[in-house]
């Protein structure tokens, strides 16, 4: 472990990283402009080039595991800086080269009441959101790899700052990978600080909805055929701090290890299964505290059938939180028929979710469920649902206008599983005074959300929420609410 006090806190290196961010920030701005360049570059294309466009290699959500060596043909290299994203390293070998990536995200916030208003430390509030991060994708040949990546995450004008808002300049993601494909199949294996996401990211995500993303120091292998896919990892989670540059760090204090199976049932249908052991060392909840063992079994399906499409999974949590035992679930689907032939391709939705609460804080056993590393925006971007003692079922009707623009409406109803537990909000926050207290019923929210690519660089979004909360929440100080956000994302 460095020795971060003694290593980042002299004016040179305060001053060399703030240097570095500010570069960083200007070279982003540069790509904002390129980025329309580019788009205006691609429309004038000739129709007998447009074969090549297809065949360059796409922008990734998980930025290590894009494959650039396809520029190795010239041919290939027809965009602004593309000898940035393809940097030989030996001309004989086309899969030695390093290729650099910048991610920028600006996202505007406004919430009239956080947490339901019942903080009043957390009140009123409007900001701006950014992250900037910067990528090195080094690989030596057709099997080894060298990711790193750094990030520069600010909140402007938040009243309430907490480590999923800021990072100041930082080493999010570093790792060794290994790949060797064989006949029989493919084997993959990651050291280092790296990326998890499972599923929808229900429960294991890169949380991505927040402005701080959730990254693990971790060991990871796996093997892949066509059809099955068979990995483990042993993880600590990153815990982040914003004091200083380079000061974020994982520990002992939380593991997570499991192993995981996958099936490819069909070219559109999927299933899954993993068992997973959570360990921390101090947890909290409201009947119960201390060592907490909870080991997870989750099962998932997904896929599409005509115009149906649906993504189910279901976990169930057993083992102890010091004296207390351990006995939690949880259910989460979305299913959706989608009109093909129809003007606007209209998908009917539906999403249904339970999670347990904690129905005796007498009996010994803790009914809690905990939804281990949620992302921010499996319900709604506003942060007012935690997955813990709910029930939830929310119909929505998408509609695609154009190719790049996608419209949702939504309406979510809430209650809560038991009224013996509290409310929570994200990621598993109890509402003081309303566990044992007011009836199940917790509220209704009405969403609406617009999706927009500009670009294959350049991507916006807008979302507003409404919430109506239910006599419960008014009971202890809470209030309607109203959130709104817009956000814009380059990746290059």
């Amino acid at each position: 472990m460095i020795d971060q006090k003694t290593c980042f806190t002299s004016p040179f290196s305060m001053a060399l990283s703030l240097r570095f961010v500010s570069t960083v920030r200007s070279l982003l701005l540069s790509l904002f402009a390129l980025a329309f360049a580019q788009w205006d570059y691609r429309s004038a294309l000739a129709a007998d080039d447009f074969s090549l466009e297809q065949k360059r290699p796409s922008i990734k959500a998980d930025r290590s595991q894009e494959d650039w060596s396809l520029l190795a043909d010239p041919k290939l290299r027809n965009e602004p800086l593309d000898r940035l994203k393809y940097i030989p390293l030996f001309p004989s070998n086309p899969d030695s080269y390093i290729s650099l990536g910048l991610n920028l995200r600006e996202i505007f916030e406004v919430s009239d009441a956080p947490a339901f208003g019942t903080v009043p430390a957390n009140p009123r509030d409007s900001y701006w959101l950014q992250r900037a991060q910067f990528h090195i994708d080094v690989h030596l040949n057709e099997n080894w790899q060298l990711f790193t990546q750094f990030e520069d995450v600010r909140a402007f004008d938040k009243t309430v700052v907490g480590p999923n808002d800021a990072n100041r300049f930082d080493l999010r993601l570093a790792f060794i990978g290994y790949t060797q494909e064989t006949d029989a199949g493919t084997f993959r294996a990651r050291v280092g600080r790296q990326d998890f996401a499972f599923d929808l990211e229900r429960f294991v995500s890169v949380r991505d909805g927040p402005n701080v993303r959730q990254s693990f120091d971790a060991v990871w292998a796996g093997w892949e055929t066509d059809a099955w896919r068979f990995y483990g990892l042993v993880s600590q989670p990153v815990q982040y701090q914003d004091d200083y540059p380079f000061d974020d760090r994982s520990s002992g204090d939380v593991l997570f290890s499991g192993a995981r199976i996958e099936r490819q049932l069909s070219p559109a249908i999927e299933a899954s299964a993993y068992y997973a052991l959570y360990q921390r060392k101090d947890a909290t909840f409201l009947t119960a505290s201390g060592e907490e063992d909870r080991h997870v079994l989750d099962i998932r399906s997904a896929g599409k059938y005509g115009g149906f499409d649906w993504d189910a999974e279901a976990m169930g949590q057993v083992g102890q939180v010091g004296s207390a035992d351990i006995l939690a679930w949880a259910v989460g689907a979305r299913t959706g028929y989608t009109f093909e032939d129809v003007t606007w391709s209209p998908r009917i939705g539906l999403q249904f979710d339970v999670a347990s609460g904690d129905r005796d804080a007498g009996d010994g056993t803790l009914g809690t469920f905990n939804p281990l590393f949620p992302n921010g925006f499996y319900f709604a971007l506003g942060g007012h649902t935690g997955y813990s003692n709910l029930i939830h079922l929310k119909p929505s009707i998408t509609a695609q206008p154009t190719e790049d623009l996608t419209l949702m409406a939504g309406v979510g109803l809430l209650w809560r599983q038991t009224t013996q537990d509290a409310v929570y909000t994200l990621p598993s926050v109890p509402v003081a005074g309303t566990a044992g207290k007011g009836p199940a019923w917790t509220g209704a929210y009405a969403q609406v959300k617009a999706d927009y690519r500009l670009n294959p660089n350049l991507t916006g979004s807008l979302e507003a929420v409404h919430y109506q909360v239910g006599s419960a929440l008014e009971a202890v100080g809470g209030r309607d609410s109203n959130y709104f956000r817009a956000e814009l994302k380059l990746a290059w």
